[in-house]
């Protein structure tokens, strides 16, 4: 079973030809490099569910929120 991780895009760097599209992504305080190639439209402040390492979608604070504090509770965000 995979486990896809809502978090949120903090800041987006610079496209560099022939790379993929990075983002900085808070996941309820761990800040990791994520790749955004997937979701052109992504903005700084959205929120983005996560698989080893790629943004496949973007998810509304409320649904990104719940689903942190769910995970938080079954001790998987530690």
């Amino acid at each position: 079973m995979c486990l896809a991780v809502p978090g949120k895009v903090i800041s987006i760097e610079e496209s560099i030809e022939n790379s993929p599209k990075m983002a900085k992504v808070d996941f309820a305080g761990v800040v990791q490099n994520v790749c955004i190639d997937w979701l052109p439209g992504v903005k700084v402040g959205e929120y983005v569910i996560v698989h080893v390492g790629f943004a496949l979608n973007k998810i509304d604070e409320k649904d990104a929120e719940e689903t942190l504090k769910l995970l938080q509770e079954m001790g998987d965000l530690e």
